[in-house]
């Protein structure tokens, strides 16, 4: 439950302070999607109040002068209204980076390949500039259920096998392509090296005639 309460101290005026502590079902355990939920829900009130709403350990807490007990309270409100369904608040790229352990890049090639599943776009606008951006979204509980599950680990093995194997073929291609090279060049010398390689001698004079048609 939210608390309410004054707070004074012998050298500062005495304050209001509200705390809302939010489930790990919202934060799903990670400080950065704390810090989004504050970003989130600090958007949805007036600027003028909107730094008096602070992260704190695993929730949010409003700090605001006694003399300001209306614009406390209609604040208080605002923040309860907007927690509501907090849950289901989209996870945005570097929380999920967080929440799973992954990287940047991680993130990227599984979004791409379809095994991280997006739950749509956002756009917004940079702080202090005209430049928007558009982002990937994801939904919290199919996040929860990647983390739940250990997808991750079970994606970096295999990544890690198609890598290896992939490997395994470059060499192999790189090998055939040497060995197709060294052919032609033994042929540029002997033209017949390949004949008496075969044991097929005569075999171009053979085809010159047309008994292979």
């Amino acid at each position: 439950m939210p608390k309410t309460k004054t707070k004074s101290k012998e050298t500062d005026d005495p304050e209001l302070i509200r705390e809302w502590p939010l489930p790990v079902v919202a934060t799903l355990g990670s400080g950065v999607r704390v810090k989004g939920i504050l970003q989130e829900i600090r958007s949805r009130l007036p600027p003028p109040v909107r730094k008096s709403l602070n992260m704190q350990a695993g929730g949010l807490i409003l700090v605001m002068p006694e003399t300001s007990k209306t614009a406390f309270r209609a604040t208080a409100s605002a923040v309860s209204s907007s927690l509501e369904g907090i849950a289901d608040l989209p996870v945005i790229p570097r929380e999920i980076e967080d929440i799973l352990t992954i990287t940047a890049s991680e993130r990227k090639r599984w979004l791409e390949d379809g095994r991280l599943l997006s739950a749509g776009t956002r756009t917004i606008r940079l702080q202090g500039r005209a430049r928007r951006i558009t982002f990937h979204v994801f939904d919290p509980r199919v996040v929860e259920d990647l983390l739940d599950r250990g997808a991750v680990d079970e994606w970096r093995e295999e990544d890690a096998a198609a890598k290896a194997e992939n490997r395994r073929r470059a060499a192999h291609q790189a090998k055939l392509t040497r060995s197709l090279k060294k052919k032609e060049k033994v042929k540029e010398v002997d033209p017949n090296a390949e004949d008496a390689a075969t044991g097929l001698s005569g075999w171009d004079e053979f085809g010159s005639e047309g008994l292979l048609r």
